[in-house]
């Protein structure tokens, strides 16, 4: 049986999250090294959002092994607890959704009900539906949809400006729950995730990317930083996948587009496919260089 046999309709993601691959999945499927009908074993060792991860499962129905990772706990935790019973978290979003949108009048009511939520989530004291729940409310509530930490773990972003946002889309919910349960997930490092190899594995390696300036660094999704040792640390991971006879591809920030130094990515990985695709972002601290930016597919093919 295939991981894909007990999805009734398409998953989609049901998070929003900085650097979602959406806009860039049209260039990144021209590149998948499998055609819709063949049998592989995909891997994800960064999955966010998991917005490529549902658009493989989408299309590449005969995918007998999936395996996604991260390093935040807190994400991982909420995919489980999604895969393990959905429907608690759905009672408890329909609540704050009601809760939440009655306040919508009262911006003082509204902020304290947001910021009494992201307290409750901070104390990390809840059981694991209701954390889970506390997750999506943030996310669908916060600004920009932006989820970062500070160096103690502690979820630090401002209420958004959104009136009525969607916080409980219950069919999608449940739609994830039924993708997730063939589904490997891993909250590890991305180098345990060599582990899970199988005949003809495919990586899919989406970071956090480097940042083009100072202030654009929006990449502490966990407590610890993606540094450029890091970064590099990655690249010998990718070595290691392409001596092991498997491919990959890899997204990252271009950063010909920024301050930082020339070509970082094009001096590390000239030994693999460099291919520069416009993308279309919306989160930084200047909205001069918010919109179309070029960024990097990678790949040892």
């Amino acid at each position: 049986m295939s991981i894909n046999d007990l999805i009734l309709s398409p998953a989609k993601p049901f998070l929003k999250w900085a650097g979602g691959k959406t806009q860039l999945i049209p260039e990144i499927s021209k590149r998948i090294p499998f055609n819709s009908n063949q049998s592989f074993t995909y891997i994800e060792p960064f999955v966010g959002s998991g917005a490529m991860f549902f658009w493989v499962l989408r299309n590449f129905p005969n995918i007998e092994k999936a395996v996604v990772n991260d390093l935040n706990i807190e994400l991982i935790c909420l995919y489980k607890t999604i895969a393990e019973d959905v429907e608690p978290i759905i009672v408890l979003l329909h609540q704050f959704e009601i809760e939440y949108h009655a306040l919508t009048n009262d911006l003082e009511k509204k902020s304290v009900y947001f910021y009494s939520k992201r307290e409750l989530y901070n104390l990390r004291i809840s059981e694991n539906t209701l954390q889970s729940a506390l997750f999506i409310f943030l996310n669908r509530t916060c600004y920009n949809g932006l989820y970062r930490v500070n160096k103690n773990n502690q979820f630090n972003v401002p209420i958004g400006s959104y009136k009525k946002p969607m916080i409980c889309d219950e069919q999608n919910l449940r739609t994830v729950n039924r993708s997730l349960q063939n589904v490997k997930i891993l909250n590890t490092d991305f180098e345990a995730t060599l582990d899970e190899i199988s005949d003809n594995a495919f990586f899919y390696i989406d970071p956090p990317y480097k940042a083009l300036n100072k202030t654009s660094n929006f990449n502490s999704y966990a407590k610890n930083s993606f540094d450029d040792k890091e970064q590099i640390r990655l690249k010998e991971f990718c070595d290691k996948i392409n001596l092991l006879g498997h491919k990959w591809l890899l997204s990252n920030s271009d950063s010909l587009d920024g301050n930082l130094e020339t070509g970082f990515f094009d001096t590390l990985y000239s030994d693999y496919t460099i291919n520069r695709v416009l993308a279309k972002r919306s989160i930084n601290s200047n909205p001069n260089k918010r919109g179309l930016l070029n960024e990097l597919l990678i790949s040892n093919y």
